[in-house]
């Protein structure tokens, strides 16, 4: 009799392994598992998963929920854990689908069986929403730093041309003379609006969510506050179904990055004009330009239009996952597993796009003569030209049509009602005294100022732009 061909099994006949165990008789279907799998993104919190896993095993060794032994078996594990992973050691795999089961196993290779208490009185549920907390954290610190040395570029490079004139634009028209100072120090302003946004939105996702765990708390007698002081949290989350369901801080995030690229692509499509031949205001540092493949003439302002491509990117993600959040019930579901992506993307880019800028800024060179030049223009009097007819004694109103009238004739903006040449574009900018106007005191003022809240971020070490350690505190038991 014919020997009958060899059937292949079914390939969702594997037995399960891991979490899987218990409740599944079969294994994840291949397909699936890879589709299901987060690890390949969400590594990225490792260090601040072992944080939260140290915290939450000196919690229950403090709280006799395990033993005080048992809990420090843990927590040494964790940091040797650690150790590999910061050491280029540690083996990521995939069908153990995340960070949270990935460090789990690989402490369970250091110490045993024991690794299985630690996550007594958790769920991957208010493990991730602490592990994002304490990224965006990380990450808010970080952005803020490139947020302040982009400011200071931007105030070096102000106080350096303080007498560097050029035609200020409205509808890209010229329109009055102003300083170069005065125009960089508006994107000062546009910069420290972000950093205070970033800064206002930490202080909200300061809330400590472990302690929630799949949605309705624990019945252990947990200590969440000491968790929270562990961590650095200055308070730990008052309802535990908006604790684990909750990403307004992951969207605050995105939208105040995309608020910043957007003033970067600003600032970024003013350099693509001014570098321009037909502007021919500055010139770009050679590190943030590249050539052309045929034309040995070009030099391109890539940097600058990179960023200004990469907004839409940014702009993206945050309606990514405001989509992910609208018709999401209560309280965890798998859709937001689509939050990290969109966070992680936008990290990086918002990051590389702020120093790139501080760095190019500091690079660029103006042209002084090409600027004054454009800053000559007798159309740019016009203002001051009905001005000066007002004083004399004219509604506005009729002062504006007057002068308007002399522009269209072509008869240029003229002379006033008794005569007299038109004003430079030095005295021009000198005559807006008030605060916040473009004279030379007042625009001093301004980048004094700038100086002074610059050196309070340092003395208050927000400067700092080092990466947080992993923390997870000592035990107090």
């Amino acid at each position: 009799m014919a020997q009958q061909p060899r059937r292949n099994k079914p390939r969702d006949s594997a037995k399960p392994h891991g979490i899987r165990k218990g409740r599944f008789a079969r294994a994840m279907d291949p397909l699936f598992a890879r589709f299901n799998a987060s690890i390949s993104f969400d590594k990225r919190m490792f260090v601040q998963d072992v944080a939260g896993s140290m915290a939450h095993a000196g919690m229950l060794g403090r709280q006799g929920i395990i033993s005080v032994q048992e809990a420090e078996t843990i927590r040494k594990g964790l940091k040797a854990v650690l150790d590999d992973f910061q050491k280029g050691r540690f083996q990521f795999r995939e069908e153990l689908e995340d960070i949270h089961i990935n460090i789990e196993e690989a402490l369970r290779q250091k110490i045993g069986e024991l690794a299985g208490k630690l996550h007594t009185a958790r769920s991957r549920n208010d493990q991730v929403a602490l592990d994002l907390r304490l990224y965006l954290r990380d990450q808010i610190d970080l952005c803020s730093g490139d947020l302040l040395s982009l400011m200071g570029a931007l105030v070096n490079k102000a106080e350096a041309n303080i007498d560097l004139l050029l035609p200020g634009y409205t509808h890209l028209q010229r329109a009055q003379p102003v300083r170069m100072a005065h125009h960089l120090m508006a994107y000062f302003q546009m910069f420290q609006r972000d950093w205070k946004r970033f800064r206002d939105s930490r202080t909200r996702m300061d809330e400590m969510p472990l302690g929630a765990a799949a949605l309705a708390g624990t019945t252990f007698p947990i200590d969440r506050k000491y968790v929270a002081r562990e961590l650095g949290f200055s308070s730990i989350s008052a309802n535990s179904m908006d604790a684990v369901s909750d990403r307004d801080f992951a969207l605050e995030f995105l939208f105040n990055a995309s608020v910043a690229m957007m003033h970067l692509s600003r600032l970024a499509e003013e350099l693509i004009l001014w570098s321009s031949s037909e502007f021919g205001f500055c010139t770009l540092p050679d590190a943030f330009c590249s050539g052309s493949s045929i034309m040995p003439q070009k030099k391109n302002p890539d940097a600058c239009e990179l960023i200004r491509g990469k907004v839409g990117r940014v702009y993206g993600h945050l309606m990514a996952l405001l989509t992910t959040m609208k018709a999401l019930p209560l309280t965890y579901n798998k859709d937001l597993q689509e939050d990290k992506e969109p966070v992680f993307d936008t990290v990086d880019t918002l990051g590389g796009s702020l120093k790139i800028m501080a760095s190019l800024i500091s690079g660029i060179e103006f042209h002084a003569e090409r600027m004054i030049e454009a800053a000559s223009d007798p159309s740019l009097a016009a203002t001051d030209l009905a001005d000066k007819l007002v004083r004399e004694g004219m509604p506005f109103r009729d002062a504006h049509a007057k002068v308007g009238a002399m522009i269209r004739d072509q008869a240029g903006p003229g002379r006033g009602k008794k005569g007299g040449r038109l004003p430079s574009p030095e005295e021009m900018v000198e005559a807006r005294r008030h605060e916040a106007g473009t004279a030379r005191k007042r625009v001093l003022d301004q980048i004094r100022k700038a100086e002074a809240f610059l050196n309070r971020q340092k003395s208050t070490g927000r400067v700092d732009k080092t990466r947080p350690k992993a923390r997870g505190g000592k035990s107090k038991d």
